[in-house]
Protein backbone atom coordinates (compact mmCIF):
# COMPACT_ATOMS: atom_id res chain seq x y z
CA UNK A 1 0.00 0.00 0.00
CA UNK A 2 1.09 3.51 -0.95
CA UNK A 3 0.33 6.53 1.25
CA UNK A 4 0.37 9.07 -1.61
CA UNK A 5 -3.41 8.75 -1.89
CA UNK A 6 -3.71 10.46 1.00
CA UNK A 7 -3.76 13.69 -1.17
CA UNK A 8 -6.66 12.91 -3.06
CA UNK A 9 -9.97 14.79 -1.40
CA UNK A 10 -12.62 12.33 0.25
CA UNK A 11 -15.56 12.06 -0.77
CA UNK A 12 -18.57 13.45 1.20
CA UNK A 13 -20.96 11.36 2.95
CA UNK A 14 -23.39 13.57 4.40
CA UNK A 15 -26.25 12.28 2.50
CA UNK A 16 -25.21 8.23 2.56
CA UNK A 17 -25.16 8.72 6.10
CA UNK A 18 -28.82 10.74 6.90
CA UNK A 19 -30.00 7.75 4.45
CA UNK A 20 -28.64 5.13 6.67
CA UNK A 21 -30.06 6.75 9.53
CA UNK A 22 -33.64 6.82 8.39
CA UNK A 23 -33.37 3.56 7.28
CA UNK A 24 -32.21 2.55 10.58
CA UNK A 25 -34.68 5.02 12.42
CA UNK A 26 -37.33 3.12 10.32
CA UNK A 27 -36.88 -0.60 10.28
CA UNK A 28 -36.23 -0.05 14.43
CA UNK A 29 -39.55 1.37 14.66
CA UNK A 30 -41.45 -1.25 12.39
CA UNK A 31 -40.10 -4.11 14.54
CA UNK A 32 -40.47 -2.52 17.35
CA UNK A 33 -44.62 -1.76 16.71
CA UNK A 34 -44.75 -5.36 15.40
CA UNK A 35 -46.06 -4.34 11.51
CA UNK A 36 -47.51 -7.41 10.84
CA UNK A 37 -47.05 -7.14 6.98
CA UNK A 38 -43.22 -7.19 7.95
CA UNK A 39 -43.46 -9.83 10.52
CA UNK A 40 -45.55 -11.97 7.98
CA UNK A 41 -42.52 -11.92 5.56
CA UNK A 42 -40.20 -12.54 8.16
CA UNK A 43 -41.82 -15.51 8.87
CA UNK A 44 -42.70 -17.16 5.59
CA UNK A 45 -38.58 -16.39 4.54
CA UNK A 46 -37.26 -18.57 7.82
CA UNK A 47 -39.98 -21.11 7.33
CA UNK A 48 -38.99 -21.87 4.06
CA UNK A 49 -34.94 -21.62 4.81
CA UNK A 50 -35.97 -23.75 7.99
CA UNK A 51 -37.42 -26.63 6.08
CA UNK A 52 -34.39 -26.96 3.86
CA UNK A 53 -31.66 -26.76 6.32
CA UNK A 54 -33.43 -29.51 8.32
CA UNK A 55 -33.58 -31.50 4.72
CA UNK A 56 -29.85 -30.93 3.81
CA UNK A 57 -27.67 -31.68 7.33
CA UNK A 58 -24.58 -31.47 5.50
CA UNK A 59 -25.12 -27.77 4.20
CA UNK A 60 -26.66 -26.85 7.55
CA UNK A 61 -23.49 -27.99 9.15
CA UNK A 62 -21.20 -26.08 7.13
CA UNK A 63 -23.36 -22.83 7.62
CA UNK A 64 -22.90 -23.52 11.21
CA UNK A 65 -19.12 -23.63 10.60
CA UNK A 66 -19.06 -20.34 9.05
CA UNK A 67 -21.57 -18.84 11.30
CA UNK A 68 -20.04 -20.02 14.54
CA UNK A 69 -16.10 -20.06 13.50
CA UNK A 70 -15.43 -17.82 10.63
CA UNK A 71 -17.52 -15.01 10.76
CA UNK A 72 -18.11 -15.16 14.14
CA UNK A 73 -18.42 -11.75 15.74
CA UNK A 74 -15.44 -12.88 18.02
CA UNK A 75 -13.44 -13.71 14.93
CA UNK A 76 -14.32 -10.35 13.55
CA UNK A 77 -12.97 -8.55 16.79
CA UNK A 78 -9.82 -10.67 16.05
CA UNK A 79 -9.36 -9.85 12.47
CA UNK A 80 -9.90 -5.98 13.64
CA UNK A 81 -7.01 -6.27 16.62
CA UNK A 82 -4.63 -7.34 13.55
CA UNK A 83 -5.69 -4.45 11.37
CA UNK A 84 -4.74 -2.54 15.19
CA UNK A 85 -1.55 -3.79 15.18
CA UNK A 86 -0.62 -3.68 12.03
CA UNK A 87 -1.08 0.29 12.28
CA UNK A 88 0.87 0.59 15.37
CA UNK A 89 3.57 -1.79 14.12
CA UNK A 90 4.08 -0.95 10.94
CA UNK A 91 2.86 2.67 10.60
CA UNK A 92 3.19 3.81 14.25
CA UNK A 93 -0.39 5.55 14.09
CA UNK A 94 -1.33 4.87 17.32
CA UNK A 95 -4.21 7.08 17.40
CA UNK A 96 -6.27 5.42 14.46
CA UNK A 97 -5.70 2.06 16.14
CA UNK A 98 -7.21 3.23 19.76
CA UNK A 99 -9.86 4.82 17.08
CA UNK A 100 -10.75 1.44 15.44
CA UNK A 101 -11.20 -0.57 18.53
CA UNK A 102 -13.22 2.05 20.07
CA UNK A 103 -15.58 2.12 17.14
CA UNK A 104 -15.46 -2.00 17.50
CA UNK A 105 -16.55 -1.27 21.42
CA UNK A 106 -19.22 0.94 20.58
CA UNK A 107 -20.59 -0.46 17.55
CA UNK A 108 -21.00 -3.53 20.20
CA UNK A 109 -22.82 -1.36 23.04
CA UNK A 110 -24.89 0.20 20.66
CA UNK A 111 -25.84 -3.57 19.66
CA UNK A 112 -26.54 -4.78 22.85
CA UNK A 113 -28.59 -2.12 24.15
CA UNK A 114 -31.03 -2.03 21.21
CA UNK A 115 -31.61 -6.18 21.95
CA UNK A 116 -32.46 -5.18 25.23
CA UNK A 117 -34.52 -2.25 24.31
CA UNK A 118 -36.80 -3.98 21.85
CA UNK A 119 -36.51 -7.46 22.94
CA UNK A 120 -37.51 -9.40 19.97
CA UNK A 121 -37.68 -13.21 20.42
CA UNK A 122 -35.84 -15.66 17.92
CA UNK A 123 -37.50 -17.89 15.89
CA UNK A 124 -38.60 -20.48 17.86
CA UNK A 125 -38.76 -24.59 16.36
CA UNK A 126 -39.58 -27.99 17.18
CA UNK A 127 -36.59 -29.00 15.45
CA UNK A 128 -33.80 -26.46 15.90
CA UNK A 129 -30.88 -27.14 13.81
CA UNK A 130 -28.73 -24.17 16.08
CA UNK A 131 -29.39 -22.06 18.67
CA UNK A 132 -28.39 -19.01 20.26
CA UNK A 133 -28.46 -15.95 22.61
CA UNK A 134 -30.02 -12.56 23.63
CA UNK A 135 -32.61 -10.78 21.87
CA UNK A 136 -33.17 -11.36 17.93
CA UNK A 137 -33.16 -7.48 16.68
CA UNK A 138 -30.31 -6.33 15.39
CA UNK A 139 -28.13 -9.56 14.46
CA UNK A 140 -24.99 -9.10 16.13
CA UNK A 141 -22.91 -11.66 13.39
CA UNK A 142 -23.85 -9.42 10.63
CA UNK A 143 -23.21 -6.23 12.51
CA UNK A 144 -19.95 -6.92 13.41
CA UNK A 145 -19.07 -7.82 10.17
CA UNK A 146 -20.26 -4.92 8.42
CA UNK A 147 -18.44 -2.51 10.87
CA UNK A 148 -15.46 -4.45 10.68
CA UNK A 149 -14.98 -5.07 6.88
CA UNK A 150 -15.93 -1.35 6.69
CA UNK A 151 -13.39 -0.30 8.44
CA UNK A 152 -10.96 -2.45 6.49
CA UNK A 153 -11.93 -1.36 2.94
CA UNK A 154 -11.75 2.59 4.71
CA UNK A 155 -8.08 1.86 5.66
CA UNK A 156 -7.03 -0.05 2.40
CA UNK A 157 -8.90 3.26 0.58
CA UNK A 158 -7.03 5.52 2.93
CA UNK A 159 -3.46 4.13 2.43
CA UNK A 160 -3.92 3.69 -1.06
CA UNK A 161 -4.20 -0.10 -1.96
CA UNK A 162 -3.61 -0.86 -5.73
CA UNK A 163 -6.19 -2.21 -7.90
CA UNK A 164 -5.88 -6.14 -6.87
CA UNK A 165 -5.54 -5.90 -3.52
CA UNK A 166 -8.27 -3.10 -3.19
CA UNK A 167 -10.68 -5.83 -5.79
CA UNK A 168 -9.43 -8.87 -3.37
CA UNK A 169 -10.54 -6.98 -0.20
CA UNK A 170 -13.93 -5.71 -1.61
CA UNK A 171 -14.61 -9.26 -2.76
CA UNK A 172 -13.81 -10.48 0.78
CA UNK A 173 -15.60 -8.33 2.72
CA UNK A 174 -18.74 -8.52 0.35
CA UNK A 175 -18.76 -12.20 0.48
CA UNK A 176 -18.20 -11.83 4.45
CA UNK A 177 -20.90 -9.45 5.26
CA UNK A 178 -23.58 -10.96 2.66
CA UNK A 179 -22.45 -14.81 3.63
CA UNK A 180 -22.82 -14.24 7.51
CA UNK A 181 -26.58 -12.91 7.49
CA UNK A 182 -27.44 -15.32 5.13
CA UNK A 183 -25.94 -18.49 7.53
CA UNK A 184 -28.18 -16.97 10.24
CA UNK A 185 -31.03 -17.11 8.58
CA UNK A 186 -30.54 -20.14 7.25
CA UNK A 187 -29.88 -21.68 10.94
CA UNK A 188 -33.21 -20.36 11.99
CA UNK A 189 -31.52 -17.89 14.93
CA UNK A 190 -33.10 -14.68 12.85
CA UNK A 191 -35.44 -13.10 11.51
CA UNK A 192 -34.64 -11.26 7.62
CA UNK A 193 -34.79 -7.64 9.48
CA UNK A 194 -33.04 -8.69 11.96
CA UNK A 195 -29.88 -9.44 9.62
CA UNK A 196 -30.96 -6.09 7.31
CA UNK A 197 -31.03 -4.07 11.02
CA UNK A 198 -27.60 -5.37 11.39
CA UNK A 199 -26.18 -4.64 8.03
CA UNK A 200 -27.74 -0.96 8.26
CA UNK A 201 -26.95 -0.62 11.88
CA UNK A 202 -22.87 -1.26 11.18
CA UNK A 203 -22.69 0.59 7.80
CA UNK A 204 -23.90 3.68 9.76
CA UNK A 205 -21.53 3.48 12.24
CA UNK A 206 -18.30 3.06 10.25
CA UNK A 207 -19.69 6.14 8.45
CA UNK A 208 -20.35 8.15 11.18
CA UNK A 209 -16.77 6.90 12.25
CA UNK A 210 -14.47 7.76 9.56
CA UNK A 211 -16.28 10.74 9.11
CA UNK A 212 -15.91 12.29 12.52
CA UNK A 213 -12.67 10.89 12.50
CA UNK A 214 -11.32 12.65 9.13
CA UNK A 215 -13.14 15.64 10.41
CA UNK A 216 -11.03 16.13 13.69
CA UNK A 217 -7.49 14.49 11.86
CA UNK A 218 -7.86 16.12 8.27
CA UNK A 219 -9.01 13.40 5.61
CA UNK A 220 -5.28 13.79 4.36
CA UNK A 221 -3.70 13.79 7.96
CA UNK A 222 -0.59 11.41 7.58
CA UNK A 223 0.48 9.04 10.26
Amino acid sequence: MHPARLDSPSRPRAPLTAALATACLLLLLLVAAGWSPLLDLDGSIVRALHRRAVADPGLTHTNRILSDWVWDPWAMRAACAVIVALLVWRLRDRVLGMWLLVTCALGTLVQQALKAAVGRPRPVWSDPVDSAHFAAFPSGHAMTATVVCGLALWLLRRYGAGPVLWGVALAVSVVSVLGVGLTRLWLGVHWPSDVLGGWLLGALTVALSTTAYEKWRGPNSRP
